[in-house]
């Protein structure tokens, strides 16, 4: 086990070091979802209590920048597989399982300083930040991300030789999990079949824990629902892609 948490660390910095050599890369992984901020924010109405709509606005926000982050991460590993180092770390004595989860951990810290950038563009413009709440709504999506970044990697490996597959795949599933989520716009006013498909998204209990974190309400029902979905994808995906690890030739 020390030896798995050694090579984990190992490859954890492999994967972190050209995000800390090329920071900017973080500010423009965020220019879409800023652009839906921009563009969505000024159309929303007001809570019935009075608040700003960032207030609902804006962890929807967090969640995309996570959701478009991770989910092409995946890209790297083909990426790698192409110039053959991907091979060249399978000859080496780290454990599979460890390429696979230190490059999932690796997803925590691009999804940190995206929220944190996010909230800084938003608080001028009248969105409370409730500190705590926030922190403990990282805690949660964490959890999801690194899932979401195993699933990804995973579907990299299945896409070896065939890169088309993983864009589509990835392109395919994307915007459904986001617009059944309700980060742009609530799905509570939407016909029936679309409420019973965002009931069976997990991401949309992550999205409602998150509006609820972020505003302060840590002992929420929806808090608990989120926190068990994001650490359902945390596991299945580190499950899924931990057996594709050990399987990749």
């Amino acid at each position: 086990m020390t030896t798995f948490a050694a090579d984990t660390v190992t490859v954890f910095s492999r994967e972190l070091r050209p995000v800390l050599r090329n920071p900017a890369s973080i500010v423009f992984s965020m220019v879409q979802p800023l652009f839906f901020l921009a563009l969505f924010a000024p159309l929303l109405p007001d809570t019935p209590d009075g608040s700003s709509a960032l207030q609902w606005f804006v962890p929807g926000i967090v969640v995309m920048s996570c959701l478009f982050g991770t989910s092409m991460t995946g890209s790297n590993l083909l990426f790698e597989m192409q110039t053959g180092s991907h091979e060249r770390m399978l000859v080496t004595p780290l454990r599979r399982p460890a390429l696979l989860v230190g490059r999932a951990l690796k997803e925590i810290v691009p999804m940190f300083a995206q929220a944190a950038l996010i909230v800084a563009v938003c608080v001028p413009f009248g969105f409370e930040v409730h500190l705590g709440g926030a922190l403990l709504g990282l805690a949660v999506l964490a959890a999801f991300c690194v899932g979401l970044g195993a699933l990804s990697y995973t579907l990299a490996l299945a896409s070896k030789n065939q890169e088309w597959l993983f864009w589509t795949v990835q392109q395919t599933l994307l915007f459904p999990l986001l617009l059944l989520a309700g980060m742009l716009l609530p799905v509570e006013g939407g016909p029936g079949w679309l409420q019973t498909a965002a009931r069976f998204n997990p991401l949309t209990y992550v999205v409602d824990a998150e509006r609820a974190l972020f505003n302060g309400e840590v002992a929420a029902a929806t808090t608990v629902t989120g926190a068990l979905a994001a650490v359902a994808v945390g596991a299945l995906g580190l499950a899924v892609g931990v057996r594709a690890m050990r399987r990749s030739a």
